[in-house]
């Protein structure tokens, strides 16, 4: 009876395979959600809404993400976050957050813009 439960070489072979080919997708694979996106730049919510001081913890919060994602799927998964947000703003609120990386001297990789094509983003 226990041998009716193992796997036949050919099985076992697929399931190594399988699980060789995960292995190496996996890092390809954005490790930045929204969720981390919206919470770390929630602190620049008051400056792109109306304006003013950017508060330290924005700049904090956005260097923090920048040091975060490292490859270019999380380049793009925080370039998408942050264009669905854009989509919704208005003009001042949008030149707003597009002077977040300059005033926060921060390199980030995409336009913010509700405009920018993220499959392009490095």
């Amino acid at each position: 009876m226990a041998n009716s439960k193992l796997l036949s070489p050919k099985k076992q072979l697929s399931l190594l395979l399988t699980c060789a080919v995960l292995a190496v997708a996996l890092p390809a694979e954005a490790l930045l959600s929204c969720g981390t996106v919206f919470i770390s730049l929630q602190p620049c919510v008051g400056y792109v809404l109306s304006g003013g001081t950017v508060p330290s913890e924005c700049c904090s919060g956005l260097k923090s993400l920048l040091s975060i994602a490292k490859t270019t799927p999380d380049h793009q998964s925080f370039c998408s976050c942050v264009k669905g947000v854009a989509s919704s703003g208005t003009p001042k609120e949008l030149a707003r957050a597009a002077s977040l990386p300059g005033r926060c001297h921060a390199r980030v990789p995409f336009k913010i813009s509700p405009d920018v094509d993220c499959s392009k983003v490095k």
